[in-house]
């Protein structure tokens, strides 16, 4: 979705060269720390801003050349939600129907019962807490059916039932409606938790890009150090599992990590011992995804 993309301000690229892809029904963080160019990146992706170099593609279309095509699959809250607060939820969301083609009662009710506001939406927003104005804006992006839904720090000033609350309902959106989700945030253990996937970066540029959690069916993944005699001839075994992802190999004392779910270690080992491959010791990996994106950025500061 994101190829090459680049943004140069006063001579100097704020995004440099970045790219990556999201799928549908899951749900990727993008971090980085404090200018990093997150918000740079997010506002490229939905138009707000020109790029200098490279494209962003949404279901084929492509931002500049196409935008009106493009950004009919994008739903997205850019910093925070605004609503017309002596109007209701509900009439709130009719307002934004009105501006837009094909969404009719029954989808605003879907969206509606989808984010939990089914017993708040004929209340006016101004008696909504932060949270359900969040949760009524996510509705208002989702309601004409978007491929790929754009949120730039949803939590942000929740409290914690409010982001455990949030996180569950991004979770069940991206299952129930097959929607692709990039969240961008600066709360590391939440985007563990909520997040099948993460891409990192730092001072515009691809840091790495990883797969945390679970993977997009759901299934918890699990990351593994297994030392072995040849590293080469263990890549070659690895290869014919197409869900087992290798983040790293060391060479220099036969170590190699791999992403995978639980029930695929017995298979892997046993296919190892058949190509002949001596198995020294097999390590899960604990660390967190704070100490992990620490390593990554050099412990620069998240924000």
């Amino acid at each position: 979705m994101v190829n090459g993309v680049t943004k140069t301000i006063g001579g100097k690229n704020i995004v440099d060269r970045l790219s990556f892809e999201i799928r549908r029904g899951e749900i990727v963080g993008l971090l980085g720390p404090n200018g990093a160019g997150k918000t740079t990146t997010i506002r490229m992706i939905v138009g707000l801003i020109g790029i200098s170099g490279g494209s962003v593609h949404v279901q084929g279309h492509n931002v500049q050349e196409q935008y009106v095509e493009a950004i009919r699959h994008v739903g997205g809250i850019i910093e925070n939600p605004e609503f017309y607060p002596y109007m209701s939820g509900y009439d709130n969301l009719r307002q934004y129907q009105r501006m837009s083609e094909g969404v009719t009662i029954t989808r605003i009710m879907e969206v509606v019962k989808l984010v939990g506001l089914q017993d708040a939406i004929h209340r006016k927003v101004r008696g909504y807490s932060l949270g359900m104005r969040q949760r009524l804006g996510i509705a208002q992006a989702l309601l004409h059916n978007p491929s790929i839904l754009i949120l730039d720090e949803p939590t942000n000033g929740l409290d914690p039932a409010g982001i455990r609350e949030m996180r569950d309902y991004l979770k069940q959106i991206a299952r129930d409606e097959g929607i692709a989700i990039l969240v961008s945030s600066h709360l590391l253990s939440e985007m563990e938790l909520m997040c099948s996937r993460v891409v990192v970066i730092q001072e515009g540029k691809l840091v790495t890009e990883r797969s945390i959690g679970s993977s997009i069916t759901g299934e918890e993944l699990t990351t593994l150090t297994i030392r072995v005699h040849d590293t080469e001839l263990a890549e070659r075994a690895i290869s014919k599992f197409e869900d087992v992802q290798l983040l790293n190999h060391r060479h220099t004392d036969g170590s190699i990590v791999l992403q995978l779910t639980e029930e695929r270690i017995p298979e892997l080992i046993e296919s190892l011992c058949e190509s002949k491959v001596k198995v020294y010791r097999v390590e899960e990996n604990k660390s967190s995804l704070e100490e992990e994106f620490l390593k990554w950025t050099g412990g620069n500061r998240i924000a």
